[in-house]
Parts: C-alpha cells; sequence; structure tokens
C-alpha cells in the first residue's frame, strides 16, 4: 500500500541578508495510510516546517517528500485536493463573519454546491460542538472555539490525509478529551493524522506511532507502546509509605537511580538504575512494609526529555 507520506533526504533552509537557518536536516520519514502519527519536538525543533512542507505551503530545499505518493512540488495541485491543514490561531479565518459562513466558504473553494456545502457545514459544526454557536461572528470565539473550527475547516474536503499543527492549543480539558475522541474517529474512518503536539499525554492517547525531531533531524520513530523501552532502565515503581526510612535506605542502593516524591500524601516514584532488577527492588519494598504499589513502563514524557533534555525556555 502506498504510504501516506513517504520523505526522503527532506532539507528546508531560511536564507537571510544576516545568513542562513537549517530547519530541516536530511530528513527521512514514512506514515502509512491509516495511521495517527505524531511528530514530538521543542520549539524551533522543524515540526511545524516539515508540516507546512507537506501541506504543499513550503518548498523544500533539497530532498523528496509525497503525499499519498505524489510529489509535494510537482504535484502540489492534486495534493492539496486531497489533504486538510489546521495550523491554529487566527489565520484561515475570517472573524467578521459566522463559523457556518466560514465553512460555506472554503466548501466552495473546494468545488462543492451550495446544497451540499450546507450539509458539509452543518455536519462538521455538529462535530466539533458549535452547531450551537453556528451564526455568530467568529471574533465572539475563545480562543478553544476557534481551534474547533479550524478542526471542522480542515474537514470541509473530505480529506484523506490531515495536518493538524499544535490541534487542542487554547482548549479546555473538555474540549480536549472531545478532540482525541474526534481524531479516533477519523482513524476508524481511513483517514491518515499527522499531528505535532506538545502534550505528551495527547500523544500517547491517540497516536499509533510518534517521532521525535529536534535541530530539524529525526532522533527517533517508534510504535507508541514501544517508546518506554528505548530507556536503558526498566519499569518505575510507584510506591506509598509514610516511613521516611524506606525512601532514604532505598537511595544508598546502587541498583537505584532515584527515588523521589510524587504528588499526594506520602508517595514515591522509584527509578532503577540502568541493569536493576525491578523485581527484586520490589521484593525490598515489600519487606519493607510497603502494601501499596504498582510498577509501569518509563513514559513517552521522559523518554522525550532523556533524548531531548530539558532546555526551561531556550530554544
Amino acid at each position: 500500500m502506498t504510504p501516506a507520506v513517504a520523505v526522503t533526504s527532506l532539507s528546508r533552509e531560511f536564507r537571510s541578508p544576516a545568513g542562513s537557518r537549517t530547519a530541516l536536516a536530511d530528513l527521512d520519514l514514512v506514515v502509512e495510510a491509516g495511521e495517527t502519527h505524531g511528530l514530538l519536538g521543542p520549539n524551533g525543533a522543524g515540526k511545524t516546517t516539515l508540516v507546512k512542507v507537506l501541506a504543499t505551503v513550503l518548498l523544500p530545499t533539497g530532498g523528496r517528500a509525497e503525499v499519498l505518493g505524489h510529489d509535494v512540488v510537482t504535484d502540489a495541485r492534486w495534493v492539496r485536493r486531497r489533504i486538510g491543514i489546521v495550523f491554529g490561531g487566527d489565520g484561515g479565518l475570517y472573524t467578521r463573519i459566522s463559523a457556518r459562513k466560514n465553512l460555506l466558504f472554503w466548501a466552495s473553494m473546494y468545488g462543492l454546491r451550495p446544497q451540499a456545502a450546507r450539509r458539509r457545514a452543518d455536519e462538521l459544526l455538529g462535530r466539533v460542538g458549535l452547531d450551537g454557536r453556528a451564526d455568530e461572528p467568529v471574533e465572539r470565539f475563545s480562543r478553544g472555539m476557534k481551534q474547533r473550527l479550524h478542526l471542522a475547516r480542515g474537514l470541509v474536503g473530505d480529506p484523506r490525509v490531515l495536518f493538524l499543527d499544535e490541534p487542542t492549543v487554547g482548549m479546555d480539558p473538555v474540549a480536549a478529551l472531545e478532540f482525541r475522541r474526534l481524531v479516533g474517529e477519523l482513524r476508524a474512518e481511513g483517514r491518515t493524522v499527522f499531528l505535532t503536539t506538545h502534550d505528551m499525554a495527547e500523544a500517547e492517547a491517540v497516536c499509533d506511532r510518534i517521532s521525535l525531531i529536534d535541530g530539524g533531524r529525526l532522533l527517533l520513530t517508534e510504535r507508541t507502546e514501544l517508546v518506554g523501552g528505548l530507556l536503558a532502565v526498566g519499569d518505575r515503581i510507584d510506591f506509598s509509605t509514610a516511613d521516611e526510612h524506606v525512601p532514604r535506605a532505598l537511595r544508598e542502593r546502587s541498583d537505584v537511580g532515584a527515588v523521589d516524591a510524587q504528588d499526594g500524601v506520602d508517595r514515591w516514584r522509584l527509578v532503577p538504575a540502568p541493569g536493576g532488577d525491578v523485581g527484586e527492588l520490589v521484593k525490598v519494598l515489600v519487606d519493607a512494609g510497603v502494601t501499596s504499589l504498582r510498577t509501569s513502563p518509563p513514559s513517552l514524557e521522559e523518554v522525550y526529555l532523556s533524548l531531548i533534555g530539558s532546555r526551561g525556555l531556550a530554544i
């Protein structure tokens, strides 16, 4: 089956009188048809640049990118008819007219006849939960409501591949949960969803595979449930104890990497040292009188921080 996205040795440089900046460097990536794929990385890593190249908004400096087997440069018009794009912000929305009129306009750009355009707009407004506000000017919408309208706009053309750049920015937790449900529905319909996000929980919840990017270079691509195994440490052990001597004694062991207090009363997390035996450490905890504990693999967030590092506000 033809991949939804195939990128080979892709590069993109931005040049200015002050010099040049490499946004993408020799990048290779394949996203299979029907897959929900997450692209994660810090600010300035190249996530949005890659999405813009795949969506035919930016030309690559070198290499090749294909969507559904068609080159994004030489077959750009074909590609545009089969993709949806959600970049967020106010761009692409006409704020002085209603949500319904926005969707009717974009439906006309995709060549839908008036009656079909109205049906499509009504369907999508209901799907993203804006049917009750459909005839209000968009300028009255909150940021989260505008983001939901962006999602509806991205689906107007019934795309086979949907590109979502930070799709839940500005959404409240309930709306973000509904977004995840919608992504699941899109996947069940056989669509490919390619999304960038900083939300690790979101990526773990909706993505079949994830890729990590930094400095324009791809660090890894792996199935989401297997990412935790990339760290050279065993499962974490979360346990509860009111006895402060237990975590203190554990920190002195050579097979323990860290013991940190967690949110909540008397809750702790033990991270084994490389080569540490999780089973042996569980036995130590039980022998110390701990009766509430569970093990879990490293989270996506831990893998992200291990590979990319914690930079605070730095780019």
